[in-house]
């Protein structure tokens, strides 16, 4: 029975994707210890488990279709995300038109599969070759192919379609030019291609196991030899930064074609799906505040998850959480004041400096662990002030600030977008505590521009250089502006390598650095004392930062 095959193979499958979630992780992100391509796509498929676990024992398929369609756009996350809710909602409709639910044929699962396509491709307005709807119509194609062949069993159509998944991935760098400069394939298609397989096992008995067909290791060989690096799960060459998605509930009726057309000009991968009143928003854009504003003349919005695609923002852990609540003790009982300042910083030295340049409250987060909407709000809440600046120290945190400067209503709040905590030094050395907000946020603005950073880190897995020479797991690498520039054994050298790279583009006077946890006291002073060698006309100013993961990172003006 289709019904009783879902219920036991979706969260086979689903748990597959989760065990292997951080292999997909290290496959498709950007080679810094951070990125979740392979997490997300675990949460995504986990939220329609929930929703099928939860149907009574006898539900029907129908019941069953409903779910995993609710559950998958609930719980989607990302442009890849949203478009596989809409590839499960298809092919889910299509099997609840099999005649017989207890004995399918190839035949309802190739309408099943054509069905997906219908469904997906309709969501997408300008679907993109050799990416997840490439892999889809192919293995679609496919199921039409064999649903000819007279003798072929719903087993051996199962076992096929895995191998022409897996040999579409394959094919994705050939169709789309940006995947193939870069070395890639789509990360979108490779990850179903993993759930499609988990869950053919799952229904084929062979659950947890791999295929023993030569022609999908051979299939999977190479897509793992075309796999180097890719950004991020959402990447698809688009020109905006943001990727903007939320659940919507409309309040009255609006047109989706002419929303989509509107959304299309404020970005690109715009996506509505759904149906009246609960939908998925999704698009790309630099602007997140008006995609926002024009969907709430429509209705309300809710679950907005708005993230740099350069780089996948991490849930917050217990560690944050604990941080947040001693900085929210420590900032009890400030005083009132004009003037107040909020930053975010992930090192206790970071922290201590930005208290003595007058942050009022520091919020624990940076990198690797950004800070939600809410725990800024409750910190410039805090500050006790008439008006707030907010200096979130990361792209991936600008977005929030500034959502949290447009929620807070007893202050007024502007967001200076500094990329680094350095550049947040710059901006609190230039404060007028006597001028109005408009100056300040003027002035600090304009002093962070000429402010260049560089960070050092390991590489959490292979991958490859701005210059395109490889780059091995343990490998150290300096990062400019997120290009990896610099590539060697040594932090002390790799430091060394990316100052002098900076200096020679554009030279600049002092260097401020910071050391972080996984440099001690001596091979910092060591560090110090090589570039005041190095770079005799550099002035040097260093601090202990105590960052995670990167054991220096500097400005330099």
């Amino acid at each position: 029975m289709i019904s009783t095959v879902i219920r036991t193979c979706f969260p086979a499958a689903a748990k597959v994707v989760a065990d292997r979630a951080e292999e997909i992780n290290k496959l498709n992100v950007f080679p810094v210890p951070d990125g979740d391509t392979g997490t997300n796509m675990s949460l995504t498929l986990n939220t329609v488990v929930k929703e099928v676990e939860a149907l009574p024992a006898g539900a029907s398929i129908d019941d069953i279709a409903k779910a995993i369609t609710h559950g998958s756009l609930m719980g989607a996350r990302g442009n890849s995300g949203v478009i596989t809710s809409q590839i499960l909602r298809g092919i889910a409709e299509g099997l609840t038109d099999a005649k017989n639910q207890d004995k399918p044929t190839p035949g309802d699962i190739a309408h099943a599969w054509r069905r997906g396509v219908k469904v997906a491709f309709k969501a997408v307005r300008k679907p993109v070759e050799g990416t997840i709807l490439t892999v889809l119509r192919d293995v679609s194609a496919k199921a039409d192919q064999l649903e000819k062949s007279r003798d072929l069993t719903c087993r051996e159509m199962l076992d096929a379609l895995v191998v022409e998944a897996y040999e579409s991935v394959a094919r994705t760098p050939e169709l789309l030019p940006v995947l193939k400069e870069n070395g890639v394939v789509d990360s979108g298609a490779f990850g179903f291609a993993v759930f499609l397989e988990a869950f053919v096992n799952a229904a084929t008995g062979k659950a947890g196991e791999l295929t023993d067909f030569k022609t999908t290791v051979d299939a999977k060989a190479d897509v793992s030899a075309k796999v180097q690096i890719e950004l991020n799960d959402d990447w698809e060459g688009s020109e905006f930064r943001y990727c903007n998605e939320f659940l919507f509930k409309a309040e009255k009726p609006f047109d989706v074609d002419e929303s989509l057309a509107h959304l299309a000009t404020l970005g690109d991968c715009e996506l509505i799906v759904g149906a009246y009143p609960d939908f998925k928003v999704h698009v790309h854009s630099n602007e997140p505040n008006r995609v926002l504003e024009y969907m709430l003349q429509f209705g309300q919005v809710y679950e907005v998850f708005i993230h740099n695609m350069d780089m996948e923002s991490h849930d917050r852990t217990a560690k944050i959480a604990a941080d947040q609540a001693e900085a929210a003790g420590q900032a009890e009982g400030l005083p009132h004041k004009a003037l107040g300042f909020v930053a975010v910083a992930a090192g206790s030295g970071e922290e201590e400096i930005l208290r003595s340049l007058g942050v009022d409250v520091v919020v624990s987060g940076g990198q690797t662990m950004n800070p939600s909407t809410a725990d800024i709000l409750s910190a410039i809440e805090q500050v006790n002030a008439d008006s707030v600046i907010v200096l979130p120290g990361n792209g991936n945190i600008r977005m929030a600030a500034e959502a949290a400067a447009s929620a807070c209503e007893g202050a007024k709040v502007a967001v200076v977008p500094t990329k680094t905590v350095l550049q947040g030094f710059s901006a609190m050395f230039v404060v007028d505590p006597e001028g109005t907000l408009e100056d300040n946020v003027e002035a600090m603005t304009e002093a962070i521009q000429d402010v260049r950073g560089g960070e050092v880190t390991t590489a959490v897995r292979d991958s490859q250089a701005a210059d395109g020479s490889p780059i091995h797991a343990g490998d150290v690498m300096g990062i400019q502006d997120d290009s990896i520039d610099v590539v060697g054994s040594s932090v002390e050298q790799v430091t060394l390598d990316l100052i002098a790279k900076m200096q020679d583009e554009e030279e600049g006077d002092s260097l401020t650095i910071l050391a972080g946890q996984d440099m001690d006291d001596e091979a910092f002073e060591r560090l110090v004392a090589a570039i005041e060698e190095a770079q005799p006309d550099l002035e040097v100013d260093p601090h202990r930062g105590e960052q995670p993961l990167y054991p220096v990172i500097f400005s330099i003006e």
